[in-house]
């Protein structure tokens, strides 16, 4: 059963050339280490909440835009295994900083209970 990792994060709008730089440069990792897809999104129609949305989740502030992301891997033995692997590779370390604030991140792993249409995995 495929497993799911999704994150949300508030990225400078300045820095879009650089966080796409740096999603380029990292997948061939995560491809390494057994993900079979990766999904970036840049907020496009992304409507602010009283109470909540995506903005006030990752503390959004003027000037910056929500990305949406998710990477897909065969299962979550091999997705445990992978960021276990990745985190001790020195690689990783080569990558720099990430071009967004990592603190007002949300992330977490996803097992898929219902898919319906066209896989846009690829």
């Amino acid at each position: 059963m495929p497993y799911v990792d999704g994150f949300v994060a508030a990225v400078p709008d300045e820095r879009k050339d650089a966080y796409i730089a740096y999603a380029k440069a990292v997948w061939p990792l995560f491809r390494e280490f057994g993900a079979s897809a990766a999904w970036e999104c840049w907020g496009d129609d992304v409507p602010d909440g009283e109470l909540t949305s995506f903005a006030l989740a990752v503390k959004a502030e003027p000037g910056e835009t929500v990305v949406f992301s998710w990477t897909i891997w065969p299962d979550k033995a091999t997705r445990d295994a992978g960021w276990g692997r990745m985190m001790e590779d020195p690689r990783m370390a080569e990558l720099g900083e990430m071009p967004f604030d990592g603190k007002r991140m949300i992330y977490g792993g996803f097992q898929p209970i219902l898919r319906m249409g066209e896989s846009l995995a690829g």
